[in-house]
C-alpha cells in the first residue's frame, strides 16, 4: 500500500453560529496557503486539508490533534456565538483508489484534487451544522415539554406572564435561527460554477441523510411553532381575562356609588 493509500483520519466539526471568513482570511494568508472558494477558506499543507465554512463548521483531512487545536483557537477568536457543545462527527479516509465511495464512515477518494475533497467537505459541513440544528431544536422540545402537559392536565399553564413570554422568546430564538439559516441546507451555488464536482458532493449528502434529517427537522420546527402559538394563545387569554375582571370590578364599583347616592 503506497502512503497515499494509507488510512488517515477525516473530522468535522461546527463550533459556531458563524466566522468571519474575511478577517480569518487575512491573518492565515502570511504564513499559510490558504484559498477563498464561494466564501470559505481552503487551508493546504503537504496532504493535509482544513475547509472552513462562513457558517461555523470546519473539515480537517489528516489533520494533527494539535494543528485542529491551533486553528480552532483562531477560529473561536472570529466566530459569533460560539456553542457551549461542539458537534462533531469522525471519519477515516484512504487516497488514490478506484473510485469515490462512503463505506461505514471510511471514504474512499479517487485522488488528491482539492477541489474533489471540498467537493466532499461541502456535505460533511453541511451534515454536522444540520446536528447542531437538530440538537438545538430537541433540546428546545425537550426544556418545555411540560408545558402542554401542564395545560391537558390542569386546563391552563401554571407559569407567570413574564415567564411565558421569556419562553416565547427562546422559542422563536430557535426557530428564527434554524429558518434563517435553511439555505445553507440547499444544494451549495459552488457547484454553479463546478457542475462536474456536484456527484462528490452528493455521495456525501446521500450517505449522511441530509435531505431526510432536513424533512425531520421541519418537523420538529412545527412543534416548536405550535408550542409557540400555545402560549401566544395562553398570553392572549389571560390579558382578556384581566381587562374583563376590571370591566366586571368597574360597573360593580359604578353600581355601588349609585346605590351609595341613592341612601344618602
Amino acid at each position: 500500500m503506497s502512503e497515499n493509500q494509507s488510512i488517515k483520519n477525516c473530522v468535522a466539526y461546527c463550533l459556531a453560529q458563524s466566522f468571519d471568513i474575511s478577517a480569518l482570511a487575512k491573518l492565515l494568508s502570511d504564513s499559510t496557503l490558504i484559498r477563498i472558494i464561494k466564501g470559505a477558506l481552503l487551508i493546504e499543507d503537504n496532504q493535509s486539508w482544513s475547509i472552513v465554512f462562513a457558517y461555523g463548521a470546519v473539515v480537517h483531512w489528516n489533520v494533527s490533534s494539535e494543528q485542529q487545536a491551533k486553528l480552532h483557537q483562531l477560529l473561536l477568536d472570529h466566530a459569533e456565538n460560539p456553542l457551549t457543545s461542539p458537534e462533531e462527527d469522525h471519519f477515516t479516509f484512504t487516497l488514490d483508489c478506484p473510485s469515490t465511495r462512503i463505506i461505514e464512515d471510511h471514504i474512499e477518494i479517487e485522488s488528491s484534487d482539492p477541489i474533489l475533497i471540498f467537493a466532499l467537505s461541502q456535505g460533511m459541513a453541511q451534515s454536522i451544522k444540520l446536528a447542531s440544528f437538530e440538537t438545538n431544536a430537541i433540546t428546545t422540545i425537550n426544556n418545555t415539554n411540560y408545558i402542554p402537559k401542564s395545560l391537558a392536565e390542569n386546563g391552563r399553564i401554571k407559569l407567570s406572564r413574564h415567564k411565558i413570554a421569556k419562553i416565547r422568546g427562546q422559542l422563536f430564538l430557535t426557530k428564527s435561527d434554524i429558518i434563517l439559516n435553511y439555505d445553507l441546507l440547499d444544494t451549495p451555488d459552488f457547484f454553479w460554477e463546478y457542475p462536474e464536482y456536484e456527484a462528490f458532493y452528493g455521495i456525501t449528502a446521500k450517505y449522511l441523510e441530509i435531505a431526510q434529517r432536513t424533512a425531520v427537522l421541519s418537523k420538529k420546527l412545527e412543534t416548536i411553532h405550535e408550542l409557540f402559538e400555545m402560549l401566544a394563545d395562553e398570553q392572549k387569554h389571560r390579558h382578556s381575562t384581566i381587562l374583563e375582571w376590571i370591566i366586571i370590578w368597574l360597573i360593580a364599583f359604578e353600581i355601588g356609588m349609585t346605590i351609595f347616592d341613592k341612601v344618602l
